[in-house]
């Protein structure tokens, strides 16, 4: 079957409710967005970001690709965190990932699967790098849910590290970012602690974070 009926009976009856519920909302929202928050998520279909937050049209901008990676010569992510910051004004960006990424597994694995192998060059980077960290953490599930834990870490400090962020700071913009986590089994977000507001702050609050993480036994 090459059409999808029931997509457009699905959004027929979504915004029938919308509009239910609130006559004027599509109509506010068509005037602009104003989002608060920034969300660099994973692409993983049962990861949604609206939904898992419980925010509605216009007030969460979302990016999302494979293991919610922020890399400083990624032209796709980049331009979206500035306008996010620059533009929209966001005072918080969170990035988030999820227990039991595919992405994540991948690199870990280090199994080739073409093109993505590319782009998990990274998260195979941050393997490499705490090694001692994910021995430590038991069976290779535990392993791989400790890489999706250190991953959030890094990408938090690579958003930290990036002239758009930093020069927000700099001009005194309020803006936080945080790392957090999500778990598919119960649907509940994890706080990791790596909550930064500041030039130069994500150094201390990233490897106190990691530190955490080395010191926990495997369950």
């Amino acid at each position: 079957m090459k059409k999808t009926p029931e997509l457009f009976e699905n959004n027929r009856r979504w915004a029938e409710a919308m509009t239910a519920r609130d006559p004027r909302f599509f109509l506010k929202l068509a005037e602009q967005q104003a989002p608060e928050y920034l969300w660099i998520g994973c692409s993983d279909s049962r990861v949604p970001a609206n939904e898992i937050v419980g925010l509605a049209p216009g007030e969460l901008f979302v990016h999302r690709n494979v293991a919610n990676q922020v890399l400083h010569a990624d032209f796709n992510a980049l331009p979206v965190l500035q306008f996010a910051v620059d533009v929209l004004k966001v005072k918080h960006v969170i990035v988030c990932g999820h227990y039991g990424c595919g992405g994540v597994a991948a690199a870990y694995t280090r199994n080739r699967f073409g093109l993505v192998d590319n782009w998990l060059r990274n998260i195979q980077i941050i393997r490499r790098k705490y090694d001692h960290i994910l021995d430590a953490a038991g069976e290779e599930k535990a392993r791989i849910d400790r890489l999706c834990e250190l991953n959030v870490i890094e990408q938090v400090a690579h958003v930290c590290q990036t002239t758009v962020v930093r020069d927000a700071w700099r001009r005194g913009q309020e803006l936080v970012v945080h790392g957090w986590i999500y778990a598919l089994e119960n649907g509940l977000l994890r706080d990791l602690d790596t909550t930064v507001w500041d030039v130069g702050a994500e150094e201390k609050i990233c490897a106190e974070a990691i530190e955490r993480l080395a010191q926990k036994t495997p369950a």
